[in-house]
């Protein structure tokens, strides 16, 4: 199906590129935040059996997992305040205009460790825009592992402050990223880059999200897209989500 924006410009949306990972009953889903995998457990109860294969009618599961530790999941500023804001009430629009830039993080000096940390200097690419409403970031390199990988206790790279800047100008309401979180794994829980972009607590901004562990696949060139981003509806600061890029044609 061909759609034209109000812009002109027009998108199949036969042919979008899903870059979320899947949940899944599996060691190898990725986790992260040292939780365990998830479990899909068929329910068993005064002899009644949630599994055809078991002799159940039917396949009746029960699913544990954690919105932050077990895939892609889009977050609002509920994650880091007192009261838990929903995402669910608060990403009311679907698609925005969005640039994927692909960056390879510096090594940083972080007292006796050396980080991978993505700086403003690494989204040089978005200097060519004066607008934007979502930023999708691909990590280099970018391998098949990111859709099994083990987080926890890696350390894995995260943002600068100084992207603030960047993103700050060009209007930025969503941000998706391939990496757990836009903070230092380990921090004391300072949180620094959710709290400025949230502007919490002074000044909190409502309507901006960020959606961590995506996954974008190297045949998907960066540039410029309509991104569909999806939530599943849980009152909750974070649910899983199914952002979908579209190419205009």
């Amino acid at each position: 199906m061909i759609v034209q924006l109000e812009t002109g410009q027009k998108i199949n949306l036969k042919e979008g590129h899903d870059i979320s990972l899947p949940l899944s009953n599996s060691p190898l889903n990725p986790t992260a935040w040292y939780v365990n995998p998830p479990r899909f457990e068929p329910v068993m109860e005064n002899g009644w059996v949630g599994s055809v294969l078991l002799g159940g009618a039917v396949n009746f599961r029960n699913i544990y997992f954690n919105p932050h530790g077990h895939g892609t999941h889009t977050e609002c500023l509920g994650h880091i305040t007192k009261k838990i804001h929903s995402i669910n009430n608060l990403l009311n629009d679907y698609f925005f205009t969005a640039v994927l830039v692909s960056v390879s993080p510096e090594k940083v000096s972080v007292g006796e460790e050396i980080d991978s940390v993505i700086t403003k200097k690494s989204l040089a690419a978005l200097a060519a825009y004066s607008s934007v409403e979502a930023v999708v970031i691909r990590t280099l390199p970018n391998t098949n592992t990111k859709q099994s990988y083990q987080y926890s206790s890696t350390n894995p790279p995260y943002l600068s402050l100084d992207c603030l800047e960047e993103l700050n100008r060009l209007g930025v309401k969503h941000l998706l990223l391939d990496l757990p979180s836009v903070d230092r794994e380990s921090d004391g829980g300072a949180l620094a880059f959710h709290h400025a972009y949230w502007g919490v607590p002074s000044k909190p901004d409502m309507e901006r999200t960020i959606t961590e562990l995506v996954f974008v696949n190297n045949a998907i060139p960066d540039g410029e897209y309509m991104l569909n981003l999806q939530v599943a509806p849980f009152e909750n600061d974070a649910s899983p989500s199914r952002p979908v890029l579209y190419s205009y044609i």
